[in-house]
């Protein structure tokens, strides 16, 4: 009876090892093909996405990369309300809220969603991430998102990026098609160890360096801050640049927004660029645009004299020196030491209409400049084009015509670089070599001289630093009562106050333009100019420019 039973063990057994045999050797051979893709399938993935973002640099006086705009890694916490039940609400989320430093109820509230997906809060830290990680019904979602590090630093040069990854004002609009990445395919494998991309087809976007250096950027950010705060601005901005190739060395707006928290700005305007994205009435500093075209002309020369009388009529319209103040005989360096109205509109006069309009074409007061960044604006200044006396007699001291900052920039570096214009650019690579002579060179060597003695001994004496020759002209123009969004014609008593100025004087390395809007002072003389001669200073010291004569009070 044991013999049978033993047999009977050994025969289930046998038949047993049998079946696994046979089991095994229909799926390792004759169906080892289907299981073999199967399990590659659960090992390997695809996905269709898009390369990353190029991102945005600038660099410092070393030469080094400071970045701008990167991507950068963050986490989200979500919850799934449908997985939780009514008994674990309460606890998880008081739980939830202290570790995410949110509102119970806010978390509640979620909860009670008839939803999967809830998001509690993006871009946690890294505290967060790993403290939520451990906390029951809360996800973590991996996403790849924009990333300023420098805050509010140059964001009006550098916009920012919505949450549909398309870029919005600055270099992140202007530049989107060539930053975006490409779409493709990535392909990768499941491991013990986590993901491991084996292909990836996507295309990174282009980084963008631009031209700005880091530290005089840094410095008139701080100067601007200060000016705006100081002078209770309602916007400020400041251009400093290379007259000679156009290249932007600052770029400065006042007020900022912090472009990582974009969605927070309640006031759009707020992400204008004021130097390029804004026009206004220039005042005084077009004076050095009239009498250039002038002496250019050949119709006055520096030591031209003109009997002033304090005012002067035009078809019944009677033009006044500042403070109706009367000069008596001048020379025309008098007339752009003293900032004198009347004197400018005889210089324009002698001009004549077509003339005029010629040079404010040549100097570009028709058309943009072509700078390389997203919605830059020109006024059209239909005014001057209408071709009524008066309209052109307060043109030459740049009342009723419109320019930009970076217009003025423009303009100025014709006066700097020894009569040509220029495109200025803020990414590096982007130069022009295009240049198109507007004045003779014999013109430039006088109407320098007479900006000279303007700082030296005018409204501008406040831009001046001791040991170096500054040439510039300061420039306080009214706001139309339109512009303030008030239904009256005429002009305001609020201002805009201007200072345009180069240095050296006599080879001239920078300009620099510094505008505010509707400042505490009277003039410019008391707020652009000193504004400008901080950035001068700074601007010879750093390029480590020697004096061009001694100063006996240093």
């Amino acid at each position: 009876m044991s013999n049978v039973r033993l047999y009977l063990v050994l025969f289930l057994m046998t038949g047993l090892a049998l079946a696994v045999c046979l089991r095994l050797f229909d799926i390792q051979i004759m169906s080892g093909g289907k299981w073999s893709a199967q399990a590659r399938g659960q090992q390997i993935f695809f996905e269709q996405t898009t390369g990353d973002r190029g991102e945005i640099y600038m660099m410092n006086k070393k030469g080094d990369p400071v970045p701008l705009a990167i991507n950068r890694v963050f986490f989200h916490a979500y919850i799934s309300p449908r997985e939780i039940s009514e008994e674990e609400k309460e606890e998880t989320a008081i739980e939830i809220a202290e570790v995410l430093d949110l509102n119970k109820d806010f978390v509640l509230e979620r909860m009670n969603r008839d939803s999967s997906y809830e998001i509690l809060k993006r871009k946690l830290t890294e505290e967060e991430a790993e403290q939520a990680g451990d906390v029951d019904n809360v996800y973590m979602e991996r996403d790849v998102m924009r990333y300023y590090p420098q805050g509010n630093f140059a964001s009006h040069v550098i916009g920012f990026v919505d949450r549909e990854d398309e870029g919005r004002y600055g270099i992140e609009q202007h530049y989107d098609s060539i930053m975006q990445g490409r779409e493709g395919i990535k392909e990768g494998r499941r491991g013990s160890g986590g993901f491991f991309i084996t292909r990836d087809t996507t295309e990174r976007g282009l980084n963008v360096m631009l031209t700005l250096d880091y530290n005089v950027q840094h410095f008139t950010e701080n100067v601007l801050r200060d000016a705006y705060d100081e002078f209770n601005s309602s916007s400020a901005s400041i251009v400093v640049g290379d007259p000679n190739t156009g290249r932007i060395i600052a770029m400065a707006s006042n007020p900022g927004f912090n472009p990582n928290h974009y969605s927070e700005v309640k006031d759009f305007s707020a992400f204008k660029n004021q130097t390029v994205q804004s026009f206004f009435e220039p005042g005084s500093v077009f004076k050095p645009i009239t009498m250039a075209g002038g002496i250019d002309a050949m119709v006055v020369e520096p030591d031209d004299t003109y009997e002033d009388e304090g005012h002067v009529r035009i078809h019944g319209r009677t033009i006044h020196n500042y403070g109706r103040r009367t000069w008596g005989e001048v020379s025309m360096t008098d007339i752009m030491r003293n900032s004198i109205n009347t004197g400018i509109v005889e210089v324009g006069d002698r001009l004549g209409q077509d003339l005029f309009l010629e040079y404010m074409e040549d100097f570009g007061f028709f058309e943009k400049t072509g700078i390389d960044t997203h919605g830059e604006v020109a006024s059209e200044n239909k005014n001057i084009l209408e071709r009524h006396d008066v309209n052109f007699a307060t043109a030459a001291y740049g009342h009723g015509i419109q320019v930009t900052t970076i217009q003025l920039f423009r303009a100025f570096s014709v006066l700097a670089n020894g009569g040509d214009l220029i495109v200025p650019y803020i990414t590096q690579g982007m130069g022009s070599d295009s240049r198109e002579s507007v004045l003779s060179s014999s013109t430039i060597s006088k109407i320098t001289p007479m900006l000279v003695a303007s700082v030296d001994e005018g409204s501008g004496w406040r831009a001046g630093v001791p040991g170096y020759y500054v040439a510039g002209k300061t420039g306080t123009s009214q706001i139309p009562y339109s512009v303030l969004g008030i239904q009256k014609s005429g002009y305001s008593d609020e201002t805009i106050q201007t200072f345009v100025g180069y240095a050296p004087a006599y080879d001239p390395e920078f300009v620099v333009v510094v505008r505010l809007d509707q400042p505490n002072t009277p003039t410019a003389e008391l707020s652009a100019a000193p504004v400008a001669g901080d950035v001068i200073e700074y601007m010879l010291k750093y390029k480590q420019i020697p004096p061009d004569y001694h100063d006996p009070k240093e």
